[in-house]
């Protein structure tokens, strides 16, 4: 049996390895790895902030330091999509349950009359995990529409929109270091122009490898449920690149 077992070995060392070392599967795997992109310019990331949550806890960029969070903007009264945004943001905290350093933060848009206690009925009533997602109010209103810019997303008051505030449906990605980040869609061959709305290992037309490039998608619509599907698929993709990072780190020491 053992004889048997090291023939194939054998001949998978003087066979198989040195065909694959020749196509260069390692440097392909290792070179093909995936990333998402960074949002914004050079060096941007979410400004420091302080707000109070829902436990009438102050709340700063120093409780997310370390930490991959989702954000968004909402308000308690809002008779649109506010309560579809804040259930979806419970199911991606649901299915990324399993993994560390995750969080979750609300903004108010309405902070007059959004007090931590009324935060607090709302998070109560939308049957939120409270353990990783704030809920925060306080400052003013420009500040508040000032930190929904630093997220790429739109926040202010309307007189003509449902409820009183005009804001975006959308989620946002942050990763560990403070930076917007994104995966991709509409994939495009670098070399012949072909397009796909999805990433492909070769091009159809060209029959290139390692090729389409994506346009950031930048935040996420978090009324869709096949974009809150994305941003899982997405965090987990963040997930594994610290997780790479990591590995490449241990093994320069």
């Amino acid at each position: 049996m053992h004889t048997k077992i090291k023939k194939w070995v054998l001949l998978f060392v003087l066979l198989v390895l040195p065909f694959m070392i020749y196509t260069g599967f390692f440097k392909s795997a290792s070179n093909n790895f995936a990333t998402l992109a960074v949002i914004g310019q050079e060096g941007h990331t979410i400004p420091e902030f302080s707000f109070i949550n829902q436990n009438n806890d102050t709340i700063t960029n120093a409780d997310y330091d370390g930490n991959i969070y989702i954000a968004n903007f909402i308000f308690t009264t809002c008779p649109t999509i506010c309560p579809a945004m804040t259930i979806n943001m419970r199911y991606i905290q649901h299915e990324l349950s399993k993994y560390p350093n995750i969080k979750f933060l609300s903004h108010t848009v309405n902070p007059n009359y959004d007090t931590p206690e009324i935060l607090k009925q709302y998070a109560t009533k939308m049957r939120i995990d409270e353990s990783n997602f704030n809920f925060v109010t306080g400052g003013d209103k420009e500040e508040i529409y000032k930190m929904a810019a630093s997220y790429f997303v739109n926040a202010s008051e309307d007189e003509l929109a449902p409820g009183g505030f005009l804001h975006s449906e959308y989620l946002v990605l942050v990763d560990k270091e403070g930076r917007v980040r994104s995966g991709y869609s509409n994939f495009t061959c670098s070399k012949c122009g072909e397009t796909s709305k999805n990433s492909k290992l070769s091009c159809s037309n060209c029959n290139e490898k390692y090729t389409y490039v994506g346009n950031p998608v930048g935040s996420y619509d978090g009324t869709k449920d096949f974009v809150i599907k994305d941003l899982i698929k997405d965090v987990k993709v963040l997930l594994a690149e610290y997780h790479q990072d990591k590995k490449a780190t241990k093994n320069v020491e």
